[in-house]
């Protein structure tokens, strides 16, 4: 029960001074000038303002309100290591009971570090959980909170937290832990493929020792070096991009003994290869329609520098005109077909036929070319199929086909055979989905037997028309037919020359994403992304290992001809291994080289400051002398707002003096016949008075 007096005035205030005031002033005059009956008639005009006052007894039922605690718990991928977990388990459920025998505590457990998002793993974000738990708490309410963690906490504030309260951390794992781990000091974005890259790193130790030690350099999961470094200082890394795209380099070194935990062992770049312009020389032979269609591909390709000389004349024919008339510079058939030959990422024959401007012993280079890596593309017409052919050079054993001597004219749809809608060459080609194609007809098919290699595209009567072939380390593809201009002009609506001639060159120049047997991952968020390129029907499912070793196997579904994906959510931050038939992908998921593994080791140093500042305690749960995950629990004690939250073996929580207001009972003074009463009592012994 609360028992209080309110005034509830019959009249308002100024007017209730307006009458009293001089009644009281004549009172007091006559007290003090003790005129007869001037005590009677202060004690009645007492009574009368006690009766417009209107005193009243309140009774009110209040239910006193609990004070909320936090408990946050922090599960963050640290507080894996060792015995972190159980501590962690053993502290929280020791808590809780304690906890509940205290009903002035409302206990809210709150678990840090199991979000799925990746940008929420990066860090152990204690603080934004704790804020999140007391949202809707008033501050007079907040009883204080305890963290269970490992003290690898990345936003705890300098000074104390926005809530006055004792915040109280309970620090998991032990204080004898030793790790070592490496870490990049520099570590470019984007890199020239087939050029040395500069890098920095750094081996750190927490048991300051110095000394050599071996770092393992792999570049796209291939050991490529083993670098000698010396703990504790700036070591220079210079690695080779090997090619375009993605490309992930791993510094690993060996797990000593007693170490925490190995998992920040390694250390991961990601550089994204970036080439140099490709090289390319396109010799045009007998003019046609379609000549200059190749090049303004190439010229308007930022990536591509382009040498293109045009045959216009046979050395055999004389008619008299000199020689520096007939061109602006002499072809360098020496220069670029024997010297610089191995600059050029590939070489284009548009048309093109023997006609001894090339010596006959110069298609043996280029045949020793293509075997050795290089890349031939031959855009054939009419003169393929006649007695200048360059298939009739030693260059014929370079080719994939050989000519029949044979050239259809005959309007047709280019089609796609069952290959081509697999090859990332001519899949999904605009167009290629509707029947007929969504494209103009061409009129013209160089006819060959005995194709090799894969035909991806067909002409008119279902001839090849789109050949794409290996010869030894190179690349040779052969499109027989020079209609392609008729798309590049519009006729018919056109089509679309520049996506399928562009990609030719490029899987010939071997462009990654363009090969047919293809394997790549990458991490969205905390999903991995798998992508299967393949000519196969079903390349099966894909096995994965995750950065703590466990292995999980992945269903590929197919989503288009060729391409079949598959995903998996995860809950580790780290590197991932691929694995489809003979083909290896690496992947990262979450951020690189994340804070939340750049120290493993528990400490008391990140929460001692925000605890002390709120008169809080930082202490742990396992003794410096504990070989097991025994966990010691200090007793938890309830105190008021101004008295110590902590000492040697005890935690404080503050109480609250808030409540919630049940019901409410009035009983008023000089209310009904009992106030009456008294008020004529007063009256008329005053009158009594001043009677006699």
């Amino acid at each position: 029960m609360n028992w209080s007096i309110s005034f509830e005035p019959l009249i308002s205030w100024p007017w209730l001074a307006l009458a009293l005031v001089p009644l009281a002033l004549l009172a007091l005059v006559g007290l003090w000038f003790r005129q007869r009956g001037s005590v009677f008639r202060f004690i009645a005009l007492m009574a009368l303002a006690a009766a417009l006052f209107n005193p009243v007894f309140l009774n009110e039922e209040r239910e006193p309100l609990k004070s909320v605690v936090a408990l946050v718990v922090d599960r963050s991928q640290s507080q894996d290591i060792g015995d972190r977990t159980k501590q962690t388990d053993e502290a929280l459920a020791g808590l809780q009971q304690r906890l509940g025998r205290f009903k002035q505590f409302d206990v809210r457990v709150v678990e840090a570090g199991k979000s799925e998002a990746a940008e929420e793993r990066t860090e152990t974000r204690l603080f934004g959980a704790l804020e999140g738990a007391f949202r809707d708490v008033p501050p007079s309410r907040i009883g204080g909170a305890i963290m269970i963690t490992d003290g690898e906490v990345h936003d705890a504030p300098p000074g104390a937290p926005d809530f006055n309260a004792p915040l109280h951390a309970l620090i998991t794992g032990n204080d004898h832990e030793k790790d070592r781990r490496i870490r990049f000091e520099n570590a470019p974005r984007f890199g020239l493929v087939g050029k040395p890259l500069d890098m920095t790193y750094r081996v750190i130790s927490t048991e300051k020792e110095t000394g050599p030690v071996d770092v393992r350099v792999s570049v796209n999961g291939e050991q490529v070096a083993v670098e000698h470094a010396v703990v504790g200082q700036a070591m220079p890394l210079q690695v080779t991009i090997p090619g375009a795209g993605r490309n992930i380099v791993e510094l690993a070194i060996d797990r000593e003994p007693g170490e925490l935990t190995d998992t920040n062992n390694r250390a991961i770049a990601l550089i994204d290869g970036i080439r140099e312009n490709l090289r390319v020389l396109l010799v045009s032979g007998e003019p046609h329609a379609g000549e200059r269609t190749w090049r303004n591909l190439l010229k308007s390709d930022a990536s591509v520098d382009l040498v293109h000389f045009t045959i216009l004349r046979p050395p055999e024919k004389q008619d008299g005109t000199p020689i520096n008339e007939l061109s602006l510079i002499a072809f360098p058939t020496r220069e670029l077909f024997v010297e610089k030959i191995k600059d050029f990422d590939l070489i284009i024959f548009d048309r093109y036929q023997h006609r001894d401007v090339l010596p006959i012993l110069y298609y043996d280079y280029i045949s020793e070319y293509v075997e050795k890596g290089g890349a031939l593309l031959i855009a054939a017409g009419p003169e393929y199929a006649g007695e200048s052919s360059i298939a009739r050079t030693p260059l014929m054993s370079a080719l994939p086909a050989m000519p029949t001597g044979e050239v259809v004219d005959k309007a047709f749809y280019p089609r796609l055979t069952d290959l081509g809608q697999r090859h990332p060459v001519t899949r999904g080609l605009d167009g290629s989905a509707a029947e007929p194609p969504r494209w103009s007809r061409w009129f013209r098919t160089i006819g060959v037997q005995n194709p090799e290699g894969e035909v991806v595209m067909k002409g008119a009567d279902n001839r090849p028309l789109l050949l794409l072939d290996r010869k030894g380390e190179g690349r040779v593809g052969m499109l027989l037919s020079d209609q392609g201009w008729l798309w590049a002009r519009g006729f018919e609506g056109g089509g679309p020359h520049v996506q399928l001639y562009r990609r030719i060159a490029h899987w010939l120049m071997k462009e990654p994403e363009l090969e047919e047997e293809r394997l790549t991952a990458d991490g969205r968020g905390m999903v991995l992304e798998i992508r299967r390129q393949t000519m196969a029907d079903d390349p099966g499912p894909a096995q994965i290992i995750t950065p703590s070793g466990k292995t999980l196997t992945v269903k590929l579904a197919k989503s288009e001809p060729g391409v079949f994906l598959g995903s998996v959510e995860t809950s580790e931050i780290g590197l991932y291994q691929v694995a489809n038939g003979d083909l290896t992908a690496l992947a990262h998921v979450g951020p690189v080289n994340a804070p939340e593994f750049a120290d493993v080791i528990s400490t008391e140093n990140r929460l001692k400051a925000p605890a002390e500042a709120t008169g809080g305690s930082v202490r742990r749960l396992a003794s410096s002398t504990a070989l097991g995950s025994d966990v010691t629990l200090p007793s938890i004690v309830p105190v008021r707002s101004a008295g110590a939250a902590s000492g040697s073996d005890w935690i404080g929580l503050r109480t609250t003096d808030d409540s919630v207001l049940k019901a409410v009972s009035r009983v008023p003074l000089f209310g009904g016949f009992l106030g009456l009463g008294l008020l004529l009592l007063a009256m008329g012994s005053m009158w009594y008075r001043e009677g006699r």
